[in-house]
């Protein structure tokens, strides 16, 4: 897919700056479609602390795709509950909703992995994959041109001029892309809200609990157990405009102030950090052939855990398009991106602002990211009379069916990879999908009622679970896109939509990855249990 850079003409697909865990999702998952990329980031070393330690549950179904969910579960663990604090008294509280598992949600609740972790993850996930991270590489300006975007890279002094089909800047709050293309970042900083943060050790505190001291001088103070290991993340606000040194003494006397002579002891700080909440959103996510995603697209406070959440989700919805237009698909399918991830940070922007203001209101299913929806975007496809609980533009939720054989498959299990998949509920729905999809590269899923109809790649869904699950029957069609969204969802028979549909979003990325990408239908894991 690539091309030399003779003649001026590109040398990578792809140049993603900043490798953060935005950055890190949109370079594994072109990787695993065959895009060349280049993923450069100016810091000498990679992050080590625990800032972003929250991932919602839908990012755990994006890491399970990208095949990473195993190292993600266990790096981690469940939020603690609550011991809050009121001078030498304490009692438990759980502001986290507990969700049990279900067939339809693998992933019910926010999972705690310090952000330094995650990262690393996906590191090892793009080496498998072929690709690496070029560290102490800055971006130092960059032009675009219509065929492209001509990058200078300087590191240890030298300057290499790099030519990119693409440039996607994930390079954080402070972002040079979104600055080079003068982009509004349209907000402002959350006023009398400074903190510390950062990752400690904590003499006599115990760790099956996430200590909160609610009514500290100048406001809430808390320490967070990190998993498998002897630290606390440490969040404490600065009172009024003072200043601080970030020093273990000038920590512990902070702390000291703020809680009394019932403080615990803090020794041996590995990160730490200022840090001033603000609410900023751009005006634009892409000029021409550079997007902004993660970080230098919105930044949010940390109340709620979404701002790397929505970071990693906007790479998963721009990467396949990305390799869709590399690959000739309609210069509208790239505009989808902005058209759809503007809306969703708007809307998480508000939602984690006002939970910043009621910092103590129990987090709720709005939080976990499960109901983020395209509807009404241009690549949200139903044909009439085909109103369904699950409607175009909704996330694709699990289901457990089994496989010709007899034995028990996940469906995520079955979309799991970079390719279109098509639910062909019943015979009818087959040939109408077979006739419509030939050649186009659609992997199509003969969804059928008993093992005796084995035509194809077949799933067993003897007990209707999957009919009940997507609220469809016989002859009913399900296009579910390469993000885990459906795409278009019918009652009819007739493929006529569907291939309205890949008109629009063009040659559908075939390239498969080493590892967990699905070649065939596989039998249930206890991934996630």
């Amino acid at each position: 897919m690539s091309e030399h850079a003779a003649n001026g003409q590109p040398s990578v697909d792809v140049l993603v700056v900043g490798a953060g865990p935005t950055g890190l999702t949109l370079a594994c998952d072109l990787a695993r479609r065959g895009v060349t990329a280049r993923v450069v980031d100016k810091a000498r070393e990679p992050f080590g602390g625990s800032r972003g330690k929250g991932l919602q549950p839908r990012t755990l179904e994006v890491f399970d795709d990208l095949g990473v969910i195993d190292a993600v579960l266990a790096a981690g663990s469940e939020y603690p509950r609550l011991r809050v604090h009121a001078g030498w008294l304490a009692f438990p509280w759980d502001m986290q909703h507990r969700a049990k598992r279900t067939s339809n949600v693998p992933y019910p609740n926010t999972w705690l992995l310090p952000q330094a972790r995650t990262e690393a993850i996906l590191r090892a996930r793009l080496a498998e994959l072929g690709g690496g991270v070029e560290l102490g590489t800055e971006l130092s300006s960059f032009e675009q041109d219509p065929g492209g975007v001509t990058a200078r890279l300087a590191c240890g002094g030298a300057v290499e001029q790099v030519r990119a089909r693409y440039l996607v800047g994930a390079d954080g709050g402070h972002s040079v892309v979104r600055k080079a293309l003068g982009v509004h970042f349209v907000g402002q900083p959350l006023e009398g809200a400074r903190a510390v943060v950062g990752d400690v050790r904590v003499d006599d505190l115990d760790r099956r609990f996430w200590h909160v001291w609610p009514w500290a001088r100048s406001g809430p103070v808390a320490l967070c157990p990190l998993p498998h290991g002897d630290r606390f993340q440490l969040f404490a606000p600065l009172p009024g405009a003072a200043d601080l040194e970030l020093t273990e003494s000038s920590v512990r006397e902070l702390v000291l102030a703020a809680i009394g002579r019932s403080a615990p002891r803090l020794r041996d700080p590995s990160w730490l950090s200022l840090y001033r909440p603000s609410v900023r959103l751009v005006d634009r996510y892409r000029e021409g052939r550079v997007f902004l995603a993660g970080d230098a697209a919105h930044v949010h406070p940390a109340t709620g855990g979404q701002g790397l959440n929505v970071g990693v989700q906007d790479a998963y919805n721009l990467g396949w398009k990305l390799a869709a237009a590399l690959q000739g698909a309609p210069a509208a399918l790239l505009g989808t991106y902005e058209e759809e991830r503007r809306p969703v940070a708007a809307g998480v922007l508000g939602l984690s602002t006002a939970l910043h203001h009621r910092k103590w209101q129990r987090r709720g299913d709005a939080t976990k990211q499960l109901r983020t929806t395209y509807r009404g975007s241009s690549l949200a496809a139903e044909a009439s009379g085909s109103a369904t609980r699950v409607r175009a533009g909704d996330r694709a939720p699990d289901a457990i069916c089994s496989d010709g054989q007899g034995g028990a498959v996940r469906l995520f299990d079955v979309l799991r990879g970079p390719r279109v998949t098509l639910l062909a509920f019943g015979e009818s729905a087959r040939r109408a999908a077979a006739e419509e999809c030939a050649g186009r590269g659609v992997r199509v899923i003969h969804v059928v009622a008993s093992r005796r109809d084995t035509r194809g790649e077949v799933l067993v869904d003897g007990d209707r679970g999957l009919q009940r699950t997507y609220d469809v029957g016989e002859g009913s069609l399900v296009l579910i896109r390469p993000d885990g969204y459906v795409g278009v969802i019918t009652r009819a028979p007739s493929a006529a939509v569907v291939g309205r549909y890949l008109d629009r979003i063009g040659p559908p990325v075939l390239a498969t990855a080493s590892g967990r990408s699905a070649g065939s239908i596989a039998r249930l894991t206890t991934t996630g249990s």
